[in-house]
């Protein structure tokens, strides 16, 4: 059963039973407000009538009569049963109409005593009867019985009664068909949401949003709930594509870029397997000298595409590491001593362009909340970056303090790139257009660096323009040294 059925249900079984009992209600005190008018002008008459029976002692007859008073109403009959002589007595109207009131017998005649309704030919009479004792013995020697014609209270009661059925019943069916208008109509916006959900379920379109334009009750709050979630999910979705777009990149361009050296490593042990074969028909016919320089050279690729690939499995590692949410430890770390140490070594790395190093005493006594290791990895990364791209001019590195922050500057005067390029720079395996096939790389280094600079809760900035080279700004904040002990 759908919820608009069961909220309908639920409307009119409650309308049903108020209804039920509003009308029980009002019919019983209609009833008894009747019958207690009735049972008052019985009581009154019984009262006028019950002193003459007794003084009314036929002692010739020998029997028990009764003297109707002169008040008593055409609907109002008397019957007495002479239980001593066993005879009946009635009053002229009650003879008139020749009918006779049921009476106990003697042995029940006091326990029966009271108000009842009796229907004589399908006419209802409600009666009083009351015994009339010996006022000397006490004995049981009467049964007095008053009724009055109750015909009009019961059509008025049954009038009443079908009054109350009819309307409620009409009531209720006015309000099951209201209640199933209004029930549709309150959750047809929970049908919208359903119907949002099988598109979303069918053609997995998450821009699907759910209009609504009435009040913000709880249907309201529960639709704006579910665009809210739909917005969530379509953000999650993109970024998910987007990884696994970025996941497929990245494997397809691993893959390319391992290809390359295996391809010169396996060819060149093809190259020594044919040289150094023991059968002569293999073996090329070359002299002593240019068989061991092939082969020194044979070997001297191996060994160049191995460190080659071993450094991209470790880069590839690092950022494995990185998508894993894996982070390492951190504490102060004295800035200008770190920096001095990496110029000191960067001068040895392979280069053309000129190592030029600031005056780092503006670091001293600076700390940053990091981890050597990782932060000469990072800086080492840009400074080789900046000897690669500029095979002639200049590569300066110095560094500078601004508030909070203290930023380390690598400049060069390379080939730059265009300014379009740079969102994409940190990019796994991207490079720029200009420097593929020109400048040897993977495009990892940066990727490496930019995530490093992220878990120092640093951030990068630079600077570049085709042609004129470069600038990266490395920004990190400042903490304060941990108080020696």
């Amino acid at each position: 059963m759908s919820i608009r059925l069961r909220l309908t249900a639920w409307y009119t079984a409650i309308l049903a039973v108020t209804l039920i009992v509003f009308g029980s209600a009002v019919y019983g005190v209609v009833h008894f407000n009747t019958y207690n008018s009735v049972r008052e002008r019985l009581a009154q008459q019984y009262n006028k009538i019950e002193p003459t029976v007794v003084l009314n002692w036929n002692r010739r007859s020998n029997y028990f009569s009764f003297e109707a008073p002169s008040d008593l109403t055409s609907q109002t009959f008397v019957q007495m049963i002479d239980y001593v002589n066993n005879k009946l007595s009635v009053s002229e109207n009650l003879g008139a109409l020749n009918i006779k009131f049921p009476y106990p017998d003697y042995n029940h005649a006091v326990k029966q005593q009271g108000f009842k309704t009796v229907y004589i030919q399908g006419n209802p009479f409600y009666l009083y009867q009351g015994t009339i004792t010996e006022s000397t013995t006490g004995q049981v020697v009467a049964m007095l019985q008053l009724a009055i014609y109750t015909g009009h209270e019961v059509e008025l009661l049954t009038l009443l009664r079908n009054i109350l059925v009819i309307s409620a019943t009409i009531m209720i069916i006015v309000a099951s068909s209201l209640g199933l208008f209004l029930a549709r109509k309150s959750m047809s916006p929970i049908g919208n949401v359903i119907e949002a959900a099988s598109q979303i379920q069918n053609g997995q379109d998450l821009s699907v949003r759910i209009d609504y334009d009435g009040p913000q009750d709880e249907v309201g709050q529960l639709i704006d709930t579910v665009n809210s979630m739909l917005g969530r999910m379509e953000g999650f979705y993109k970024n998910l594509e987007e990884s696994y777009a970025t996941q497929r990149r990245f494997v397809s361009d691993a893959s390319h870029e391992l290809r390359t050296p295996l391809t010169t490593i396996r060819g060149n042990v093809d190259l020594l397997e044919k040289m150094w074969s023991d059968e002569e028909g293999d073996r090329p016919k070359l002299d002593e000298a240019t068989l061991k320089q092939m082969t020194r050279e044979a070997i001297s690729d191996i060994a160049d595409e191995s460190k080659r690939m071993s450094r991209l499995v470790g880069d590839m590692l690092s950022l494995a590491r990185a998508d894993t949410g894996r982070t390492f430890d951190k504490q102060p770390i004295p800035l200008e001593i770190l920096v001095e140490e990496v110029a000191r070594r960067a001068q040895f790395l392979p280069r053309q362009a000129d190592w030029i190093t600031g005056d780092f005493s503006i670091l001293n006594g600076v700390y940053v909340n990091g981890n050597k290791d990782y932060m000469q990895q990072m800086l080492f990364i840009f400074i080789e970056n900046a000897f690669k791209y500029t095979p002639e001019g200049q590569v300066t590195f110095d560094a500078l303090l601004y508030e909070d922050q203290v930023g380390i500057r690598i400049a060069d005067t390379g080939i730059g790139m265009d300014k379009d390029e740079v969102p994409y720079i940190f990019d796994r395996f991207y490079r720029a257009d200009q420097s593929r096939g020109m400048t040897e790389g993977i495009g990892l280094g940066l990727s490496i660096a930019k995530w490093i600079i992220d878990e120092l809760n640093g951030s990068v900035e630079v600077v570049t323009r085709q042609g004129e080279g470069t600038t990266f700004i490395i920004w990190l904040p400042v903490v304060f040294p941990v108080p020696l002990e």
